[in-house]
Order: C-alpha cells, then structure tokens, then sequence
C-alpha cells in the first residue's frame, strides 16, 4: 500500500540519486585530466546511480507521483559538486564519496525502519540500493589518503551540505 511517508521518501531519494547521475557525470568529465585512473570506477559508479534513479523514477511513476521540487537543485548540485572535486583530483573525488554516502547511507537505514511495516513497495525500493550505495562508501573511504589534504576540509562539508539537500527536500 502507497503511504504519503513512501511517496516523500521516492520523491527525495530519485532527486537525491539525480544529483549523484550530475555528480559523476561531472567527475568524469573531469578526471579524464586529474585523475584518469579513477575514471573506470566512477563510470562503474554512474551506472548503480542510473539504475538507482530509474527504480525510484519508476516507483514514483506507477504511484502516479510527480518528482521532488528539489529535482533540479539536486542535479546542479551535483554537477557542480562532481566539478569542483574532479578538479581537485583523486583524494578530493574519494572524500566527496564517502562523505555523501555517510549521509545517504544513513538514511536509507532510517527509511527501511520507518517503511518497514507500512510501506512495502517503498521499502522495497530503498532495499534495493543499500549494497551498491555501501560500496561506493566504501571505496571512497579506503580511497582517501592519510594526510591528505582534501579529505579533512571536504567531508564535513559536503556531510552537511547533503544533509542540507535531504532536508530540504523532505519538506518541498
């Protein structure tokens, strides 16, 4: 059964994943000079977020529930966040990862809890992610390198900065 809580949660989290589609869409671009090496990975990475996009586009559709009014927001966002980091090369592109993925590994747990006996379809959808998301945050956390000078400057950051997304979304 269709919750309005469900119907907020697919709506953010289909903005959210836009935002990261923008986010290393723009890394790549980028990381072809700064830091080719870590191109491979985040074409890898882009393509669990299409997917993740297009579930909850999906779910969102056969709900017949328009996106989040923070759809764009998210995809500029991310396009500028995923430029500047690329820009800044590889132990700035792996803070920037594991730090969203702090936050948005977060709230998928707080969602599946809150989903988990009203909500089956969008409980479903935010389970569906939750390994691919996890290894992102993964790799960007054992990508960043002791004492580099990015991650400590960038990850609280863009911890808060998401956090800032996520909320503003949740009440649009």
């Amino acid at each position: 059964m269709s919750t309005p809580l469900g119907d907020r949660i697919l709506k953010v989290d289909h903005a959210g994943e836009h935002g990261a589609v923008n986010l290393y869409r723009a890394q790549i671009l980028v990381s072809q000079w700064t830091a080719p090496q870590r191109v491979p990975l985040l074409r890898h990475f882009l393509d669990h977020e299409l997917g993740h996009r297009t579930l909850f586009h999906d779910r969102l559709q056969a709900r017949g529930v328009r996106r989040c009014r923070s759809y764009a927001l998210c995809g500029v966002g991310g396009w500028t966040l995923g430029l500047v980091t690329g820009l800044l090369g590889p132990s700035a592109i792996a803070a920037t990862t594991y730090a969203v993925e702090s936050v948005v590994l977060q709230h998928l747990m707080a969602q599946r809890q809150q989903l988990a006996s009203t909500d089956a379809d969008a409980f479903d959808a935010v389970s569906r992610i939750v390994v691919e998301e996890q290894e992102h945050h993964d790799h960007g956390r054992d990508a960043m390198h002791s004492g580099a000078f990015w991650p400590p400057i960038l990850t609280p950051i863009v911890r808060v900065s998401t956090e800032a997304v996520i909320w503003l979304g949740m009440r649009l």
